[in-house]
């Protein structure tokens, strides 16, 4: 292994384990080049392929910081938030916030048809830093199971996708502002950008699940793939 590889993997272990921080200082090339007994070209050499894979940010004068890292999903489908984050590498873990049973949906969601809700809320975290605030409703005449369900270690999402099959979906995809509540959970300032996925999932003409999903702006790319005909 080469030093500009040894480098690059310790910084990229650091990243990924949660220990350096998306916003934190990398150790400038002077410092690499001292510690690792080599040439500050090598040091350069190795941070410009960490931050081309968009794990470090580059910045003229101030040195080179960990990067926000963006998780890319396809706009069709169910994505499943925990698989996403560990194809990038990064730990995922769930928080579950609260549980509610007989819950109602929110009031300006007007066409659930379910007879009896199940509501869950908490938040994803990536590494150490909050990544998405969640609140779903799953009803239980459709998923009887969940009821039974803790979901105090494993996100509702993952654990519907394994258990419970759908045979339509429908996405809201839309820019909003931070609310209070969004703003705590996702440790952000109030107002700041973020994008909020809206899901309703049916088995048949019956709904499995509704849910609201919110990020900050900087942590979610929605990609699709189109070809001709």
């Amino acid at each position: 292994m080469t030093i500009e590889e040894r480098i690059r993997r310790d910084i990229e272990g650091r990243i990924r384990s949660g220990a350096w921080l998306p916003g934190q200082r990398i150790p400038f090339e002077a410092e690499l080049a001292t510690r690792y007994g080599c040439a500050r070209a090598t040091a350069n050499k190795a941070l410009t392929r960490l931050a081309r894979e968009g794990l470090i940010e580059r910045r003229r004068r101030a040195g080179s910081f960990v990067a926000q890292p963006q998780v890319r999903s396809a706009v069709v489908g169910v994505p499943d938030i925990a698989a996403l984050l560990a194809e990038r590498g990064e730990p995922h873990r769930w928080q579950l916030l609260g549980r509610e049973e007989d819950a109602e949906l929110p009031a300006d969601v007007t066409d659930g048809r379910g007879d009896r809700w199940l509501a869950v809320c908490g938040i994803h975290h990536a590494a150490a830093a909050p990544f998405g605030w969640e609140q779903r409703w799953i009803d239980c005449a459709s998923v009887p199971a969940a009821e039974a369900a803790e979901f105090a270690d494993v996100a509702p999402g993952s654990w519907l996708l394994v258990n419970v099959p759908w045979s339509d979906a429908r996405h809201r995809v839309r820019a909003v502002g931070a609310s209070p509540a969004t703003a705590a959970a996702l440790e952000i300032a109030r107002g700041s950008a973020c994008l909020q996925i809206e899901r309703w999932t049916w088995r048949g003409d019956r709904p499995v699940t509704y849910v609201r999903q919110t990020f900050p702006g900087d942590r979610y790319d929605l990609v699709e793939t189109f070809a001709s005909e």
